[in-house]
């Protein structure tokens, strides 16, 4: 449901390059779909032997590179085979800034494009995604999803990394994950992005890595930083209720179209120190998805933001009995 694969990227809908043999008739034109790229990964291909091509991510990734026109591609996505506890990381990010050149009309790369059914977040192993901003400055929008430090991570000595940088044409990041470290949220806040308006961090828990505090946060809520933002998400957090009172106060919220703050534990405490912070009626979007709100509050939130026109969504709330623990949608 979290963690599903990716339909659509920068307006287009995602195609799975075939394998061999696949597909009836001609496949599209290069610039009308986003390409996928991904194999299943090992657990599966065990499990469904007779029904998947025994085709590599290398073989599927060398007749890609021979069979479309690169130069007109819009949009990547890696998944299987490039992504997986297998790894390396860092293989799939130097075969595709090995032949950058190439692909000069790429505004839209997704990494790591795998289901629970495939692999756990926590066994997404992902590496250094600076070389693939360098190597593409004049991508629109990235999104990334695996985990920092999580199992396969720690076996493997590397995580999701990236060094504060300027670029001047990316305008959505979306880093999905189960557990954020301080040192990649404080580069995201440290970069120099002049065209961002979309950002989207999904921050999970201490136990699958988090260490991003508040205090890493706190550059990117005081709306000197991301001078073109206007949707913000900060989601998956054990720590949504802080968060949510962080938000309430925070100078960017004013010139946010959309606010996300689901996925994570938000309860009744954070809500209430949102609405009591300043004005959301703003906002067109706010979305507190899968959350532990009781009834009342949730009447409370719609009747403070839906007369004005403001699009709440307000599903899947959890239950939880009165001290038991409250989980993030994906952490393991």
């Amino acid at each position: 449901m979290y963690m599903d694969h990716v339909t659509t990227l920068h307006g287009l809908p995602v195609y799975q390059f075939p394998a061999p043999g696949e597909g009836n008739g001609p496949m599209p034109a290069a610039e009308d779909v986003a390409w996928r790229i991904g194999t299943a990964v090992e657990e599966v291909r065990e499990f469904w032997s007779e029904a998947i091509p025994d085709e590599s991510y290398e073989e599927q990734w060398n007749r890609f590179l021979k069979t479309v026109d690169l130069a007109r591609v819009q949009a990547l996505v890696l998944g299987g085979g490039a992504y997986s506890s297998d790894g390396p990381p860092e293989r799939a990010v130097s075969e595709l800034v090995a032949v950058a050149d190439r692909f000069t009309g790429l505004k839209a790369l997704y990494l790591g494009d795998l289901t629970p059914e495939e692999s756990e977040m926590s066994w997404i192993v992902q590496g250094d995604v600076t070389p693939i901003l360098d190597a593409f400055p004049r991508l629109r929008e990235l999104g990334v999803r695996g985990s920092t430090i999580g199992m396969a991570a720690v076996e493997k000595g590397t995580g999701l990394g990236l060094t504060p940088l300027r670029h001047e044409y990316l305008r959505v990041l979306r880093l999905e994950n189960g557990g954020l470290p301080g040192e990649v949220t404080r580069a995201v806040a440290a970069s120099d992005l002049p065209a961002l308006e979309h950002l989207d961090l999904w921050l999970g828990e201490e136990f699958y890595g988090c260490t991003t505090t508040l205090a890493d946060l706190a550059p990117l809520l005081d709306g000197d930083r991301l001078p073109a933002l206007r949707r913000l998400g900060l989601q998956n957090s054990d720590m949504q209720d802080e968060i949510a009172a962080a938000v309430a106060g925070a100078p960017v919220v004013a010139r946010l179209t959309a606010l996300h703050l689901g996925l994570g534990t938000l309860s009744d405490t954070g809500a209430t120190a949102l609405l009591s912070g300043q004005p959301l009626t703003h906002l067109e979007e706010l979305d507190l998805r899968r959350h532990y709100l009781s009834e009342p509050m949730m009447q409370r939130v719609r009747e403070a933001l839906e007369p004005a026109g403001v699009v709440v969504n307000l599903d899947e709330q959890e239950e939880t009995e009165e001290g038991s623990e409250r989980y993030v949608a994906v952490g393991e």
